[in-house]
C-alpha cells in the first residue's frame, strides 16, 4: 500500500479509519480518564479505572510485540529520548488535569462529547488548540521554556527497561510482567468483567493504541522523514487541526490531523445510532468562564508535558517511559485537586 499512497497520505488514512474506531467504541463503552476518577473517589466504583489499566496492558504488549518481532523502532519516539524534562512533565501535568475537571472531560473526551452535540466542547477544543499552538511558539512559549528548561536531567534513557540497564531479553522480560501485572489488576473485579460494555471498550481501545504505533512506525514509516514515531495523543493534534483547517492549501494532512477528525466522526455516528445526539450550550456566563480557563490550562499544560491522558496515558505508558509515568501522576494529581475545588470544598 505504501507503494501506492505516499507515506504521509497512508498514515492520514489509516489515522482516519483508527481514530473513528476509537471515537465509536469510547462514546459507547464510556471510556474517560477524569470518569474514571470521579467514579472511584465519588461513587467507589472502580469498572472504568480497571477499563483504563486493561487498555494500558493490553497497550504496553502490542507495542512490545511489535518492536521486538515487527521492525517498531521506538527510539525514534519522543518518550525514549536520555532527557527527562521532570519539570515539564509536573507543571504541564499539573495544568492539563486540573483544567480537565474544570471542563469535565480530556481533550480526547472533549471531541467524543462534540461528537454527541456538545457545544461546550466546541468551545473547549478551539481554546485548547489556539493555547496549544501559543505554548508551542507563541506568547507562553518563552515562559515554557523559561521555567522548565533548567529542569530537566540527562538519564541515558527516559524507558524503564534502558534506566536499569537491562539487555534486549531483560526489557522484554520487564514489559510483559508490566502488561500482564496491569491486565490482572483490571481483570480480577468480577463487577468489571460483567460489564461487557467497559470490557469489550478497553481491549478496542488498547489494541488501537497498538495500531497507531504499527501505523506510524511500520505501515507508514519513511526513514527519510525527521518526524518523530508516535501512537495517538490530543494536546497538539487539535491545534495541527485547526492549522490545517486555515491552511489546508499550504500544509499535509498526516496521522494526528487525521485522527482527531475520524474520533469526531466515530463519535458523531455512535451517537447517532444510539441516539444520543443532542445540540447542549452551556448554562450561563460562570460555566463559559470555567470551561475557557479549564481549555487554556489543559492546551498550555498538554504542550508543557509532551502529552494528554492519551499521549502521555495510554501512549506514553505503552513504551514504559518513566517520563509518561511522571506526567501521567501529575495529571491525575492535578485532576483530583481540581475535582476538590470544584467539588468537596463546597461539600
Amino acid at each position: 500500500m505504501s507503494d501506492i499512497l505516499p507515506a504521509y497520505l497512508l498514515r492520514a488514512a489509516l489515522g482516519l479509519v483508527l481514530g473513528a474506531l476509537l471515537g465509536t467504541v469510547a462514546r459507547r463503552g464510556r471510556f474517560c480518564t477524569l470518569g474514571a476518577i470521579e467514579d472511584a473517589v465519588y461513587a467507589h466504583d472502580t469498572r472504568r479505572a480497571r477499563a483504563w489499566l486493561l487498555a494500558t496492558g493490553i497497550a504496553i504488549f502490542g507495542t512490545q510485540f511489535l518492536e521486538t518481532g515487527g521492525g517498531l523502532d521506538l527510539a525514534r519516539s519522543i518518550y525514549a529520548g536520555p532527557r527527562l524534562e521532570w519539570g515539564a512533565m509536573i507543571l504541564g501535568g499539573a495544568m492539563f488535569g486540573f483544567g480537565m475537571a474544570l471542563v469535565g472531560t480530556c481533550s480526547f473526551g472533549a471531541l467524543i462529547r462534540l461528537g454527541g452535540g456538545d457545544l461546550r466542547a466546541l468551545l473547549v477544543l478551539l481554546v485548547l488548540g489556539l493555547s496549544a499552538y501559543m505554548a508551542i511558539s507563541g506568547v507562553t512559549a518563552l515562559l515554557r521554556v523559561t521555567i522548565t528548561e533548567p529542569l530537566s536531567l540527562d538519564i541515558g534513557s527516559q524507558r524503564l527497561g534502558g534506566l536499569l540497564r537491562l539487555d534486549q531479553p531483560g526489557r522484554n522480560v520487564v514489559s510483559v510482567v508490566a502488561a500482564a501485572g496491569l491486565c490482572i489488576a483490571a481483570l480480577a473485579s468480577r463487577a468489571f468483567r460483567e460489564t461487557k460494555r467497559l470490557l469489550f471498550g478497553a481491549i478496542v481501545v488498547g489494541c488501537v493504541i497498538v495500531g497507531g504505533w504499527w501505523t506510524n512506525g511500520i505501515a507508514g514509516f519513511d526513514e527519510f522523514e525527521t518526524r518523530a514515531v508516535g501512537s495517538f495523543s490530543f494536546a497538539r493534534p487539535v491545534g495541527d487541526t485547526l492549522l490545517y483547517a486555515m491552511l489546508a492549501s499550504g500544509t499535509k494532512i498526516d496521522f494526528g490531523v487525521a485522527s482527531v477528525v475520524g474520533v469526531l466522526l466515530g463519535s458523531f455516528a455512535s451517537a447517532r445510532h444510539a441516539g444520543e445526539f443532542h445540540w447542549e450550550a452551556p448554562d450561563d456566563a460562570r460555566e463559559v468562564k470555567r470551561h475557557l480557563f479549564g481549555a487554556f490550562l489543559m492546551g498550555t499544560g498538554g504542550v508543557t508535558a509532551l502529552g494528554c491522558t492519551i499521549g502521555q496515558g495510554l501512549s506514553g505508558l505503552s513504551t514504559l517511559s518513566v517520563g509518561s509515568m511522571l506526567a501521567l501522576g501529575a495529571i491525575l494529581v492535578g485532576a483530583r485537586a481540581g475535582l476538590y475545588y470544584l467539588v468537596d470544598r463546597h461539600a
